[in-house]
């Protein structure tokens, strides 16, 4: 399985590469150059638990990782940081049903992904041999930030930095961003909108300036 930018600029990764780049150089966004049809395997799934689920699902998408590695990363992820064995439990309400994804260490449905991220992130590190230090921007309306945060924290060869929209986030979020704890932790608040964050982090991946003067100082 190779990833391919939304942009169409004809460059092919693996896995582990689109997610250490995190956006592709002409600024597409990195997707599968393929999609598995598991509806003939419905019915089996249906009866696995969330970690087997999540195993099954992302064998057939991050082709370069082995099972030990991608096993390793969704035990570490979904773990005690969880309020509920489930994961995500689904409960009826009436006819309904509805998938429940406030469990997470930050109530945030954005838990689901961002608890995994880091240690899909280390893994796909050792394995490209990368030795310089990893730092991670995001822009955050809200939720994203804290749970980004949270997930990174203390992670080895990583720095955190989010951009959030002074006045543009609830309180409750603002303070859960500003005392989050961790020595590679920033957040940043910026006069402006989500969209003035969101444009300055994607202008700043695809500096070439920035670049060169962060890897001259092996950052």
């Amino acid at each position: 399985m190779y990833f391919l930018s939304t942009r169409g600029n004809n460059e092919k990764i693996t896995a582990s590469q689109a997610i250490i780049k995190g956006l592709s150089s002409d600024k597409g966004l990195y997707v599968p150059s393929s999609f598995k049809d598991l509806s003939s395997e419905l019915k089996k799934l249906v009866d696995l638990d969330y970690k087997e689920l999540a195993y099954v699902i992302l064998k057939e998408f991050l082709t370069d990782y082995s099972e030990k590695e991608l096993r390793y990363c969704i035990e570490s992820a979904y773990d005690e940081k969880f309020d509920t064995e489930k994961i995500a439990p689904i409960s009826k309400v009436g006819e309904n049903y509805v998938l429940e994804l406030y469990h997470g260490p930050t109530c945030a449905f954005k838990d689901m992904a961002l608890t995994i991220m880091p240690y899909l992130l280390k893994t796909a590190i050792k394995k490209n041999n990368l030795q310089e230090e990893v730092v991670i921007l995001t822009a955050t309306s809200g939720d994203t930030g804290k749970a980004a945060m949270a997930g990174f924290a203390d992670v080895p060869g990583t720095e955190i930095i989010v951009f959030y929209p002074k006045d543009g986030v609830s309180k409750v979020q603002e303070l859960q961003m500003t005392t989050q704890t961790g020595d590679n932790t920033h957040v940043i608040a910026i006069d402006g909108n989500f969209d003035d964050a969101q444009t300055n982090v994607k202008h700043m991946f695809n500096d070439e300036a920035l670049r060169e003067k962060l890897a001259a100082n092996k950052l």
